[in-house]
Protein backbone atom coordinates (compact mmCIF):
# COMPACT_ATOMS: atom_id res chain seq x y z
CA UNK A 1 0.00 0.00 0.00
CA UNK A 2 1.27 3.09 -0.91
CA UNK A 3 1.75 5.75 1.54
CA UNK A 4 0.65 9.64 0.74
CA UNK A 5 3.20 11.83 2.07
CA UNK A 6 1.78 15.23 3.75
CA UNK A 7 4.03 17.85 3.62
CA UNK A 8 3.94 21.02 5.57
CA UNK A 9 3.98 24.02 2.93
CA UNK A 10 4.47 27.35 5.10
CA UNK A 11 2.50 30.49 3.98
CA UNK A 12 5.72 32.69 4.26
CA UNK A 13 9.33 32.23 3.33
CA UNK A 14 12.00 34.31 3.45
CA UNK A 15 15.28 34.55 1.20
CA UNK A 16 18.34 33.13 2.76
CA UNK A 17 19.62 36.59 2.58
CA UNK A 18 17.79 37.59 5.63
CA UNK A 19 19.59 34.69 7.61
CA UNK A 20 22.65 36.20 6.08
CA UNK A 21 22.09 39.51 7.08
CA UNK A 22 20.83 38.26 10.68
CA UNK A 23 24.49 36.26 11.28
CA UNK A 24 26.37 38.68 10.01
CA UNK A 25 25.08 41.03 12.94
CA UNK A 26 25.83 38.83 15.03
CA UNK A 27 29.26 38.31 13.99
CA UNK A 28 29.79 42.12 14.23
CA UNK A 29 30.98 41.65 10.56
CA UNK A 30 30.33 44.01 7.24
CA UNK A 31 29.08 42.83 3.92
CA UNK A 32 32.56 43.87 2.57
CA UNK A 33 34.70 41.90 4.90
CA UNK A 34 32.77 39.10 4.12
CA UNK A 35 32.90 39.36 0.50
CA UNK A 36 37.03 39.52 1.18
CA UNK A 37 36.24 36.11 3.15
CA UNK A 38 33.95 34.33 1.09
CA UNK A 39 35.95 35.61 -2.06
CA UNK A 40 32.96 36.72 -3.83
CA UNK A 41 32.19 40.62 -4.91
CA UNK A 42 30.53 42.49 -2.51
CA UNK A 43 27.81 43.53 -4.99
CA UNK A 44 26.88 39.87 -5.01
CA UNK A 45 26.53 39.78 -1.28
CA UNK A 46 24.62 42.97 -0.94
CA UNK A 47 22.30 41.52 -3.86
CA UNK A 48 21.93 38.06 -1.67
CA UNK A 49 21.12 40.45 1.45
CA UNK A 50 18.28 42.14 -0.29
CA UNK A 51 16.76 38.95 -1.64
CA UNK A 52 18.35 40.05 -5.16
CA UNK A 53 20.08 37.10 -6.10
CA UNK A 54 20.24 33.55 -5.24
CA UNK A 55 22.81 31.47 -3.27
CA UNK A 56 24.89 28.50 -5.40
CA UNK A 57 25.90 25.89 -4.65
CA UNK A 58 29.97 26.94 -4.76
CA UNK A 59 29.14 30.02 -3.03
CA UNK A 60 27.07 27.38 -0.10
CA UNK A 61 30.42 26.15 0.32
CA UNK A 62 32.28 29.33 0.42
CA UNK A 63 29.64 30.70 3.13
CA UNK A 64 30.39 27.85 5.00
CA UNK A 65 33.89 28.35 5.62
CA UNK A 66 32.94 31.64 7.09
CA UNK A 67 30.06 31.48 9.14
CA UNK A 68 30.79 27.45 10.04
CA UNK A 69 26.80 27.07 9.07
CA UNK A 70 26.72 23.93 6.84
CA UNK A 71 26.30 24.48 3.04
CA UNK A 72 23.48 22.30 3.48
CA UNK A 73 21.43 24.76 5.21
CA UNK A 74 22.35 27.12 2.88
CA UNK A 75 20.99 25.45 -0.12
CA UNK A 76 17.58 24.20 1.85
CA UNK A 77 16.68 27.38 2.59
CA UNK A 78 17.47 29.04 -0.60
CA UNK A 79 15.81 25.65 -2.06
CA UNK A 80 12.74 26.21 0.26
CA UNK A 81 12.43 29.67 -1.25
CA UNK A 82 12.48 29.10 -4.34
CA UNK A 83 9.98 26.44 -4.27
CA UNK A 84 7.35 28.71 -2.22
CA UNK A 85 8.09 31.13 -5.16
CA UNK A 86 7.17 28.47 -7.80
CA UNK A 87 4.22 27.68 -5.78
CA UNK A 88 2.93 31.63 -5.62
CA UNK A 89 3.33 31.25 -9.42
CA UNK A 90 1.18 28.03 -9.81
CA UNK A 91 -1.67 29.75 -7.43
CA UNK A 92 -1.73 32.44 -9.95
CA UNK A 93 -2.12 30.31 -12.73
CA UNK A 94 -4.40 28.09 -11.04
CA UNK A 95 -7.07 31.32 -10.14
CA UNK A 96 -6.22 32.49 -13.91
CA UNK A 97 -7.32 28.71 -14.99
CA UNK A 98 -10.83 28.74 -13.22
CA UNK A 99 -12.49 30.04 -15.99
CA UNK A 100 -11.48 27.29 -18.11
CA UNK A 101 -11.97 24.91 -15.53
CA UNK A 102 -16.24 25.70 -15.39
CA UNK A 103 -16.19 24.24 -18.96
CA UNK A 104 -16.03 20.97 -17.37
CA UNK A 105 -18.67 18.31 -15.31
CA UNK A 106 -16.77 19.06 -12.35
CA UNK A 107 -19.36 17.80 -9.57
CA UNK A 108 -19.96 14.66 -12.35
CA UNK A 109 -16.92 13.76 -11.95
CA UNK A 110 -16.62 14.31 -8.65
CA UNK A 111 -19.42 11.63 -7.85
CA UNK A 112 -17.69 9.12 -9.89
CA UNK A 113 -14.63 9.40 -8.13
CA UNK A 114 -12.30 11.04 -11.39
CA UNK A 115 -11.92 14.21 -8.71
CA UNK A 116 -10.95 14.81 -5.50
CA UNK A 117 -14.09 15.92 -3.09
CA UNK A 118 -13.38 19.93 -2.91
CA UNK A 119 -15.54 23.22 -1.70
CA UNK A 120 -13.80 26.02 -3.64
CA UNK A 121 -13.13 26.44 -7.20
CA UNK A 122 -9.66 26.69 -6.99
CA UNK A 123 -9.11 23.48 -5.53
CA UNK A 124 -11.22 22.23 -7.82
CA UNK A 125 -9.25 23.51 -10.71
CA UNK A 126 -6.17 22.24 -9.03
CA UNK A 127 -7.17 18.70 -9.14
CA UNK A 128 -8.35 18.72 -12.56
CA UNK A 129 -5.27 20.03 -13.90
CA UNK A 130 -3.36 17.61 -11.67
CA UNK A 131 -6.23 15.03 -13.27
CA UNK A 132 -5.11 15.67 -17.21
CA UNK A 133 -1.54 15.69 -15.86
CA UNK A 134 -1.39 19.55 -17.27
CA UNK A 135 0.31 22.88 -15.09
CA UNK A 136 -1.62 24.67 -17.02
CA UNK A 137 -4.82 25.24 -19.53
CA UNK A 138 -2.59 26.06 -22.16
CA UNK A 139 -0.99 22.18 -22.48
CA UNK A 140 -4.30 20.70 -22.13
CA UNK A 141 -5.71 22.90 -25.37
CA UNK A 142 -2.03 21.62 -26.99
CA UNK A 143 -2.42 17.99 -26.29
CA UNK A 144 -6.27 17.98 -27.10
CA UNK A 145 -6.71 20.64 -29.75
CA UNK A 146 -3.65 21.95 -31.40
CA UNK A 147 -2.51 17.79 -31.30
CA UNK A 148 1.16 19.09 -30.34
CA UNK A 149 2.17 15.54 -29.23
CA UNK A 150 0.76 13.69 -32.12
CA UNK A 151 2.46 10.48 -30.67
CA UNK A 152 -0.03 10.49 -28.38
CA UNK A 153 -3.25 11.94 -29.02
CA UNK A 154 -4.09 12.34 -33.13
CA UNK A 155 -7.54 13.72 -33.61
CA UNK A 156 -8.05 17.27 -32.47
CA UNK A 157 -11.33 17.95 -30.52
CA UNK A 158 -11.51 21.83 -31.37
CA UNK A 159 -14.66 21.14 -33.39
CA UNK A 160 -16.75 18.81 -31.26
CA UNK A 161 -19.86 20.11 -29.38
CA UNK A 162 -18.51 18.78 -25.96
CA UNK A 163 -14.70 18.68 -25.76
CA UNK A 164 -14.35 18.99 -22.17
CA UNK A 165 -16.66 16.76 -21.51
CA UNK A 166 -15.12 14.21 -24.04
CA UNK A 167 -11.22 14.58 -23.25
CA UNK A 168 -12.15 14.37 -19.32
CA UNK A 169 -14.04 11.16 -20.33
CA UNK A 170 -11.03 10.05 -22.79
CA UNK A 171 -8.73 11.17 -19.69
CA UNK A 172 -10.13 8.95 -17.35
CA UNK A 173 -9.85 5.96 -19.51
CA UNK A 174 -6.18 6.57 -19.80
CA UNK A 175 -5.36 6.24 -16.13
CA UNK A 176 -7.40 3.17 -15.96
CA UNK A 177 -5.34 1.45 -18.70
CA UNK A 178 -2.04 2.54 -16.79
CA UNK A 179 -3.06 0.17 -13.87
CA UNK A 180 -3.23 -2.52 -16.02
CA UNK A 181 -0.65 -4.66 -16.77
CA UNK A 182 0.68 -6.28 -19.70
CA UNK A 183 2.77 -9.58 -19.71
CA UNK A 184 3.44 -9.72 -23.28
CA UNK A 185 3.09 -7.04 -25.95
CA UNK A 186 0.23 -6.91 -28.45
CA UNK A 187 -0.07 -9.58 -30.95
CA UNK A 188 -2.38 -8.98 -34.03
CA UNK A 189 -2.22 -12.97 -34.01
CA UNK A 190 -3.14 -13.58 -30.90
CA UNK A 191 -5.69 -11.21 -31.14
CA UNK A 192 -7.25 -12.96 -33.94
CA UNK A 193 -6.83 -16.38 -31.73
CA UNK A 194 -8.73 -15.01 -28.97
CA UNK A 195 -11.77 -13.58 -30.70
CA UNK A 196 -13.59 -17.01 -31.07
CA UNK A 197 -13.00 -17.12 -27.29
CA UNK A 198 -14.48 -13.85 -26.84
CA UNK A 199 -17.58 -14.84 -29.19
CA UNK A 200 -18.39 -17.77 -26.78
CA UNK A 201 -17.80 -15.03 -23.99
CA UNK A 202 -20.54 -12.86 -25.71
CA UNK A 203 -23.10 -16.21 -26.34
CA UNK A 204 -23.26 -17.36 -22.85
CA UNK A 205 -22.77 -13.60 -21.42
CA UNK A 206 -21.77 -14.73 -17.81
CA UNK A 207 -22.25 -12.60 -14.49
CA UNK A 208 -18.22 -11.89 -14.27
CA UNK A 209 -18.42 -11.08 -18.24
CA UNK A 210 -16.34 -7.90 -17.91
CA UNK A 211 -13.67 -9.20 -16.19
CA UNK A 212 -13.19 -12.27 -18.14
CA UNK A 213 -13.41 -10.22 -21.54
CA UNK A 214 -10.50 -7.91 -19.46
CA UNK A 215 -8.32 -11.01 -19.19
CA UNK A 216 -8.38 -12.62 -22.24
CA UNK A 217 -7.89 -9.44 -24.46
CA UNK A 218 -5.06 -8.41 -21.87
CA UNK A 219 -3.42 -12.05 -23.07
CA UNK A 220 -3.03 -11.05 -26.57
CA UNK A 221 -1.73 -7.36 -25.48
CA UNK A 222 -5.24 -5.29 -25.84
CA UNK A 223 -5.96 -2.86 -23.07
CA UNK A 224 -10.11 -2.55 -21.96
CA UNK A 225 -11.33 -0.62 -19.96
CA UNK A 226 -15.32 -0.01 -18.76
CA UNK A 227 -15.73 4.20 -18.37
CA UNK A 228 -18.98 5.40 -17.54
CA UNK A 229 -20.03 7.99 -19.71
CA UNK A 230 -20.10 12.11 -18.72
CA UNK A 231 -23.18 14.55 -19.20
CA UNK A 232 -22.79 15.97 -22.93
CA UNK A 233 -20.59 13.18 -23.98
CA UNK A 234 -22.89 10.44 -25.33
CA UNK A 235 -20.28 8.01 -26.21
CA UNK A 236 -20.48 4.34 -26.62
CA UNK A 237 -16.88 3.39 -27.00
CA UNK A 238 -13.40 4.33 -28.06
CA UNK A 239 -10.09 2.84 -29.93
CA UNK A 240 -6.81 3.99 -29.75
CA UNK A 241 -3.08 3.37 -29.36
CA UNK A 242 -0.98 4.09 -26.07
CA UNK A 243 2.84 3.62 -27.43
CA UNK A 244 2.40 0.24 -29.08
CA UNK A 245 -0.69 -1.08 -26.96
CA UNK A 246 -4.07 -1.00 -28.82
CA UNK A 247 -7.17 0.36 -26.12
CA UNK A 248 -10.47 -0.30 -26.11
CA UNK A 249 -12.30 2.30 -23.66
CA UNK A 250 -16.37 1.40 -23.09
CA UNK A 251 -19.41 2.88 -21.34
CA UNK A 252 -22.03 0.57 -21.48
CA UNK A 253 -24.14 3.67 -22.16
CA UNK A 254 -27.74 1.70 -23.05
CA UNK A 255 -26.81 -0.80 -20.55
CA UNK A 256 -28.08 -3.59 -23.13
CA UNK A 257 -25.89 -6.43 -23.68
CA UNK A 258 -26.43 -6.62 -27.33
CA UNK A 259 -25.34 -3.01 -28.16
CA UNK A 260 -22.37 -3.68 -25.61
CA UNK A 261 -20.89 -6.63 -27.24
CA UNK A 262 -21.53 -5.14 -31.02
CA UNK A 263 -19.62 -2.15 -29.71
CA UNK A 264 -16.60 -4.22 -28.22
CA UNK A 265 -16.20 -6.23 -31.68
CA UNK A 266 -16.84 -2.91 -33.62
CA UNK A 267 -13.68 -1.48 -31.67
CA UNK A 268 -11.89 -4.49 -32.02
CA UNK A 269 -12.85 -4.18 -35.57
CA UNK A 270 -10.71 -0.61 -35.92
CA UNK A 271 -7.51 -2.17 -34.09
CA UNK A 272 -7.52 -5.13 -36.78
CA UNK A 273 -8.46 -3.01 -39.88
CA UNK A 274 -6.99 0.49 -39.25
CA UNK A 275 -4.03 0.46 -37.14
CA UNK A 276 -1.58 2.72 -35.05
CA UNK A 277 -2.78 6.14 -36.61
CA UNK A 278 -6.69 6.91 -35.97
CA UNK A 279 -8.74 7.60 -32.68
CA UNK A 280 -11.92 6.40 -33.31
CA UNK A 281 -15.23 7.97 -30.96
CA UNK A 282 -17.94 6.54 -31.25
CA UNK A 283 -21.66 8.36 -31.64
CA UNK A 284 -19.33 11.51 -31.97
CA UNK A 285 -18.56 13.78 -34.86
CA UNK A 286 -15.18 15.05 -35.41
CA UNK A 287 -13.42 15.87 -38.36
CA UNK A 288 -11.12 12.98 -38.28
CA UNK A 289 -13.68 10.79 -38.76
CA UNK A 290 -14.12 8.83 -41.67
CA UNK A 291 -17.77 7.00 -42.32
CA UNK A 292 -15.61 4.23 -44.94
CA UNK A 293 -13.83 3.49 -41.76
CA UNK A 294 -16.53 3.08 -39.32
CA UNK A 295 -18.65 1.15 -41.79
CA UNK A 296 -15.87 -1.59 -42.07
CA UNK A 297 -15.53 -2.10 -38.28
CA UNK A 298 -19.82 -2.18 -38.79
CA UNK A 299 -19.24 -4.89 -40.55
CA UNK A 300 -16.35 -6.51 -38.81
CA UNK A 301 -19.08 -6.61 -35.77
CA UNK A 302 -21.53 -7.74 -37.76
CA UNK A 303 -19.65 -11.01 -38.77
CA UNK A 304 -18.78 -11.15 -35.05
CA UNK A 305 -21.98 -11.19 -33.53
CA UNK A 306 -24.19 -12.45 -36.10
CA UNK A 307 -23.24 -12.70 -39.74
CA UNK A 308 -25.61 -11.10 -42.74
CA UNK A 309 -26.21 -15.15 -43.56
CA UNK A 310 -27.04 -16.15 -40.64
CA UNK A 311 -29.74 -13.14 -40.20
CA UNK A 312 -31.13 -14.16 -44.15
CA UNK A 313 -31.50 -17.80 -42.71
CA UNK A 314 -33.78 -16.49 -39.54
CA UNK A 315 -35.56 -13.98 -41.90
CA UNK A 316 -36.52 -16.97 -44.07
CA UNK A 317 -38.58 -17.95 -41.08
CA UNK A 318 -41.11 -15.36 -42.33
CA UNK A 319 -41.60 -15.96 -38.01
CA UNK A 320 -40.11 -16.51 -35.25
CA UNK A 321 -40.89 -17.93 -31.68
CA UNK A 322 -38.87 -17.78 -28.71
CA UNK A 323 -37.83 -21.11 -28.44
CA UNK A 324 -36.57 -20.33 -32.44
CA UNK A 325 -34.86 -17.40 -30.99
CA UNK A 326 -32.90 -20.03 -28.07
CA UNK A 327 -32.00 -22.33 -31.04
CA UNK A 328 -30.60 -19.83 -33.68
CA UNK A 329 -29.06 -18.77 -31.14
CA UNK A 330 -26.78 -21.86 -29.64
CA UNK A 331 -26.50 -23.16 -33.05
CA UNK A 332 -24.75 -19.52 -34.27
CA UNK A 333 -22.97 -19.22 -31.02
CA UNK A 334 -24.70 -16.02 -30.18
CA UNK A 335 -26.56 -14.96 -27.60
CA UNK A 336 -30.36 -14.44 -28.37
CA UNK A 337 -30.45 -10.57 -27.55
CA UNK A 338 -27.97 -10.06 -30.00
CA UNK A 339 -30.92 -11.72 -32.59
CA UNK A 340 -33.40 -9.66 -31.63
CA UNK A 341 -31.06 -6.31 -30.79
CA UNK A 342 -30.32 -6.99 -34.97
CA UNK A 343 -34.24 -7.35 -36.06
CA UNK A 344 -35.33 -4.43 -34.19
CA UNK A 345 -32.20 -2.21 -35.60
CA UNK A 346 -33.49 -3.52 -39.12
CA UNK A 347 -36.65 -2.86 -38.69
CA UNK A 348 -38.28 -6.29 -38.97
CA UNK A 349 -39.61 -6.46 -35.20
CA UNK A 350 -40.73 -3.36 -32.93
CA UNK A 351 -38.40 -2.67 -30.32
CA UNK A 352 -41.39 -4.01 -27.72
CA UNK A 353 -40.66 -7.77 -28.92
CA UNK A 354 -38.02 -10.18 -26.61
CA UNK A 355 -37.38 -7.65 -24.15
CA UNK A 356 -37.41 -10.99 -22.74
CA UNK A 357 -34.05 -11.44 -23.90
CA UNK A 358 -32.20 -8.48 -23.67
CA UNK A 359 -29.61 -8.61 -20.29
CA UNK A 360 -29.03 -5.47 -18.57
CA UNK A 361 -25.16 -4.32 -18.22
CA UNK A 362 -24.04 -2.38 -15.89
CA UNK A 363 -20.08 -2.06 -16.19
CA UNK A 364 -18.12 -1.54 -12.67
Amino acid sequence: MAIKENRYIPQVVFHPGETLAEKLAEMKMGPKEFAVRAGKPEKTIIAVMKGESSITPDMAVQFESVTKIPAHFWMNKQRTFDEHLARERQRSIITESIDWARNFPLAEMIKKGWLKPSESISEKTEHLLSFFGMSNPDGWRKFYFDRTLKLSFRISLAHTKEPYAISAWLRQGELQAQELTLDKPYSEKKFKETLPLIKSLMAKHPKDFQKDLQVLCLEAGVKVVYTPCLPKAPINGATRWLDDTPFIQLTGRYKRNDIFWFTFFHEAGHILLHGKKDVFLENIEYPDKTDAKEQQADDFAVNWTLSKEEEKEILSKGSITSEEVRTYAEKFNTHPAIIIGRLQHNGYIPYSAGKEFIEKVELE
